[in-house]
């Protein structure tokens, strides 16, 4: 097995997150018992990586509703339990795993309602501990399946970050490079540093450091320059949510990897949990991008680089059309085009 940081864990009680904003500078570890700092964790990236912000919102969730009296009645816990649901939803809008997660929980409390507070209780965390197990066994399936698309390739390129930090497993796009170094065979990550907040430089190059893995940072305007060079043989990236016909929103930047991609005859790879497929959004123009702080671009950390008064825009994802993916790799397997068709028949088994 390949060393890695665990991001997310539950443990004596409290929610256990690895505060990613301080890498890699310092590695320090948040002990959360209050919803309102784990509100506060998933809203200023925290943690992050669409399967980690489920999972944590699942364990928040527990959490906000644990403060119930024992003896309060069953109605009286699941008004707290649908407020503490919608409060935390409103942390984040596009990764649909936070909704997943969260209404996963709500069902599971519905299904039981005729149980007493305390039960309810302990049922609400064991799901959450589910959530946490499949999500591990999720991200080695998806790195299984995702190999079979990497045979001969030395070296991949990759955005943002969707490896061990961004789930509660070894990853969803950098499963694949944790299996096939189990295996004895190294594949080498080109990571962009991911502007405007760096994840690829903070986070994907730290996390596959600490697990003795190579990598190699670019800036994000080098990406084509690499690719013409022939240094990469394939892009695989993690998502924060894919639409019913095959589009996929993540990380602001991707979109332009794949386009690059593209236009290199470079095969684009997305890893994508089943729990991050929203069969009820049709395509990518219905998905809510998530716009962000002004100052995440005048600023670099205490840096101004821009003029305070500036106008700006920036969201921080994109929707990279399903034209130019050529597979979504789930744990259910490998999905290829056409994604409106065979999403559902290995997904949903239709």
């Amino acid at each position: 097995m390949v060393e890695r940081v665990e991001a997310v864990r539950f443990e004596g009680g409290k929610l256990v997150l690895l505060d990613q904003t301080l890498l890699p500078g310092e590695k320090r570890f948040l002990h959360l018992d209050d919803v309102a700092d784990v509100f506060e964790a998933i809203r200023m990236l925290r943690v992050r990586g669409a399967p980690a912000i489920g999972g944590a919102a699942a364990y928040g969730l527990y959490l906000g509703v644990n403060e119930v009296p024992d003896d309060a009645g069953t109605e009286a816990f699941m008004a707290k339990l649908q407020e503490v649901r919608d409060y935390l939803a409103s942390s984040r809008p596009t990764a649909v795993n936070l909704f997943w997660a969260l209404d996963r929980l709500v069902a599971v409390a519905e299904r039981e309602r005729a149980s007493d507070v305390p039960t309810l209780k302990a049922r609400l965390l064991e799901e959450a501990h589910a959530i946490k197990r499949e999500d591990e066994a999720m991200c080695r399936a998806i790195g299984q399946h995702a190999l079979t698309l990497l045979g001969g390739v030395e070296s991949v390129l990759t955005h943002c970050n969707a490896g061990s930090l961004a789930t509660m497993g070894i990853g969803t796009a950098l499963a694949p490079i944790y299996l096939a170094a189990e295996g004895g065979r190294q594949i080498h990550v080109f990571s962009d540093e991911t502007r405007p907040l760096l994840q690829g430089a903070r986070i994907t190059t730290w996390e596959l450091g600490q697990a003795g893995l190579p990598v190699t940072l670019i800036a994000d305007g080098m990406a084509a320059s690499v690719m013409r060079q022939g240094r990469v043989q394939a892009v695989i990236v993690g998502t924060d949510r894919v639409a019913a016909n095959g589009d996929v929103a993540n990380k602001i930047g991707t979109y332009g990897v794949a386009i690059l991609a593209h236009e290199h005859g470079i095969p684009f790879y997305v890893a994508a949990p089943s729990s991050t497929i929203d069969f009820a959004t049709p395509d990518g123009d219905a998905i809510e991008i998530e716009l962000r702080d002004p100052d995440e671009l005048r600023r670099l950390g205490e840096r101004q680089t821009a003029p305070a008064g500036v106008e700006v825009y920036n969201p921080a994802f994109d929707v990279t059309p399903a034209r130019l993916v050529s597979a979504i790799v789930t744990e259910k397997g490998v999905v290829k085009p056409p994604f409106e068709r065979n999403l559902r028949k290995v997904v949903l088994g239709e």
